[in-house]
């Protein structure tokens, strides 16, 4: 057996190798003088389980090591302390540091090894609690009204759903086919009021759905239906709030429910109780900076009766631990989110485990039989023997409307979500009006496609293929007057936010020519050349900025983009500030408002022409472009690029060879959890 010397000779190299970080190794050093008898396989186990939870895993299966040895390429004494750990997998409980998880009893040690996978304990214990809360939930099933299938038929009447009608067709040739590609031979369901009916009878609901499936359209009417069984039978309204992981996703979703809200077929009293407001979910449950801990805990409930959280995809293991442990026992939790979208970025991936079984249904005879009397909706088709408690909770929308039959960006997503890497290549070759694809761009031709939209290379362009010019040819175009009010340069700023918005450059990676630092150092030289802004470098007024932590002070939050403008301060001086569009304190009829905060108190911001896919999740432009590098990276995944191309809304434009392309469509996000596995139990 390799001696504790040479393992932690072998760690250093490891370091320098970017095989392990600084802190993993720390982490078999601090073991090790915890317990002078651990054995070096096992303390090379917790170094490779620390990096493994900064990849996004809960815990290190160690089953999966062979796996991992292929995958990673081993070094020779790597597959050494492989083999050895194997060889002692059943000594491992020897160890003080080392508890038995597979009787979900209290644990002290500081690694917990439960069947095959290895936790922290924290992670173990996060997991426990998550996967005991939601079973809890889901035992516990909600009082269902009498009127709740006269609601439901007034909410969605026969008729009002094209989408699901015209798919609702049976014979040959080119019929159309629903999101698992299955040509339907009776009526589809209406799968947002299948939704709602589900969330009505039970204390714990995922709606999950692709870009354009109606996910925020289906929550209004889902409130507006929990509202009005609520008011016809008690006094007060439900206190409904509404959360997101990120302030970017908080705006967004805040944005589209006021303006949906008003067109509910309601009550007016039912619709003065549907909030708008949406918050992060630091702010919801209190964080207290410095911290992992909240204000808002089991011992200090949050005070509401229905919680709904946006962008579910995006919620790490340990945040949902926290909210879980903070909402009292006899609230709803109602979870949306993508799940074919990027996980989290850090440990878990919640909504994905969730959502495991989602394409196939998986309900049961009981919530079929309940279904069809309730809604109407026939089922049988997802009707499966092995269906599980969080099935008959789960609804999966399966019709996009924003992507048409005609849209190459819908096509792609769906090709890509397939791993279909042949109809992937045929599309990008294609004509697509909404699509394009350049295999490789110099850096000149990449700097003219993010500020002119494409002009470079197509013959001819919309306006809506138009790049980061126009916010800054506005930003100067529509300045206001000399001695203009505040609200004149509220409503400037609001629109050269708005301009900003409709174009987004996303990459991959942070680091190199074709991540976040290179391409923003590209775009703003090339900005300053083309006379659009006056530094590439500092404070200067048109430089797009994104706080990169959680900023409590301010009130703004990891994510939020700010444009730095020039600005009349209270005595009507001008100076440079950075304004951000908020949704929390007094709003403008859009449901936000314009905040203004000097350079000087910003904190941690990056410069954001170029942003990460992990950190454009939570928003939508009119125009995306994605740059994939040249060189093979873990994180090119098929999750990522469905992610990026699905960030678009009109225009979707692509930068990366065809091999690049075809590996990430072909490589998929694993990540090890065991909490798919725990829901599926029924023991703790």
């Amino acid at each position: 057996m390799i001696s504790r010397d040479a393992l932690f000779d072998q760690l250093e190299q490891d370091i320098e190798q970017h095989r392990l970080r600084l802190l993993d190794v720390a982490l078999a050093r601090f073991l090790a003088e915890r317990d002078a008898g651990a054995s070096t396989p096992l303390l090379w186990l917790a170094a490779l389980l620390s990096r493994q939870l900064a990849d996004g895993h809960l815990c290190l299966d160690l089953d999966a090591l062979a796996e991992l040895a292929d995958e990673q390429a081993w070094s020779p004494a790597w597959r050494q302390l492989w083999r050895t750990a194997d060889d002692q997998r059943n000594g491992l409980f020897g160890s003080m540091l080392v508890a038995d998880g597979r009787h979900g009893h209290p644990i002290d040690a500081p690694l917990v090894l439960d069947g095959t996978r290895l936790y922290l304990r924290r992670y173990w214990n996060h997991e426990c609690q998550v996967a005991s809360a939601i079973r809890e939930r889901l035992s516990r099933p909600q009082e269902v009204p009498a009127q709740l299938a006269d609601e439901l038929a007034r909410l969605f009447p026969v008729g009002a759903h094209p989408v699901r009608d015209a798919l609702a067709v049976d014979g040959p040739g080119d019929a159309p086919r629903s999101r698992t590609g299955c040509a339907p031979t009776v009526p589809m369901p209406d799968w947002p009021r299948v939704a709602c009916a589900l969330a009505a009878r039970g204390a714990f609901t995922v709606i999950t759905g692709g870009p354009g499936t109606g996910k925020t359209t289906t929550v209004v009417r889902l409130l507006g239906l929990l509202q009005t069984l609520h008011l016809q039978q008690h006094d007060r309204p439900l206190r409904i709030r509404l959360a997101a992981p990120t302030g970017k996703a908080a705006a967004r979703l805040n944005a589209s429910i006021a303006n949906q809200i008003a067109s509910l077929d309601v009550g007016d009293n039912v619709r003065g109780a549907i909030p708008a407001d949406v918050v992060t979910l630091h702010r919801l449950l209190g964080a207290r900076p410095d911290t992992r801990r909240f204000r808002h805990d089991h011992a200090n409930p949050l005070h509401l009766d229905v919680l709904v959280i946006d962008e579910a995809s995006m919620i790490d293991l340990e945040m949902m631990s926290a909210v879980l442990a903070a909402l009292p026992a006899s609230a709803r939790l109602i979870l949306l989110g993508d799940k074919d979208q990027l996980s989290s970025v850090e440990a878990g991936a919640v909504l994905g485990d969730l959502c495991r079984r989602a394409d196939d249904g998986h309900y049961d005879n009981a919530t079929v039989h309940w279904l069809r009397l309730t809604t109407g909706d026939d089922l049988g088709d997802f009707m499966r023997e092995d269906a599980q408690p969080l099935d008959q909770q789960l609804t999966m929308l399966r019709y996009s409307h924003r992507f048409g039959e005609d849209s190459g960006i819908g096509k792609l997503a769906r090709a890509v979500n397939a791993g279909d890497h042949v109809g992937v290549q045929a599309l990008l070759n294609g004509r697509a009006p909404d699509l394009a694809w350049l295999p490789s761009a110099s850096p000149a031709r990449l700097a003219g496609l993010v500020i002119d939209g494409g002009a470079p290379y197509r013959q001819e362009q919309p306006a809506s293929w138009d790049g980061y010019r126009p916010y800054l040819e506005l930003m100067r175009r529509e300045r206001p007057a000399t001695g203009a009010d505040a609200p004149a340069y509220d409503h400037w700023a609001r629109d050269v936010l708005q301009a900003f918005n409709r174009f987004q450059l996303l990459c991959a990676l942070r680091h190199g020519p074709h991540g976040v630092e290179g391409l923003n150092r590209l775009v703003a030289e090339a900005l300053q050349a083309r006379g659009l802004i006056e530094s590439p470098t500092g404070w200067y007024e048109g430089r797009p900025v994104m706080l990169t932590r959680n900023d409590y002070s301010l009130g703004l939050a990891n994510g939020d983009v700010g444009i730095c403008l020039r600005l009349p301060d209270d005595r009507d001086q001008m100076r440079l500030a950075v304004a951000f569009l908020t949704n929390d304190g007094p709003s403008s009829a859009t449901g936000t408002r314009i905040r203004q905060v000097l350079p000087s108190r910003l904190g941690e911001v990056s410069t954001v022409y170029a942003m990460t896919v992990h950190k454009s999740q939570g928003s939508e432009f009119a125009h995306t472009v994605l740059v994939l590098p040249d060189e093979i990276s873990p994180v090119l995944t098929r999750e990522l690029l469905y992610t990026g191309i699905t960030r678009a809304r009109q225009r979707f434009s692509l930068l990366g060879s065809q091999a690049i392309v075809e590996l990430t469509t072909a490589q998929r996000t694993r990540r090890f959890s065991g909490l798919a596995e725990r829901l599926a139990s029924s023991s703790p």
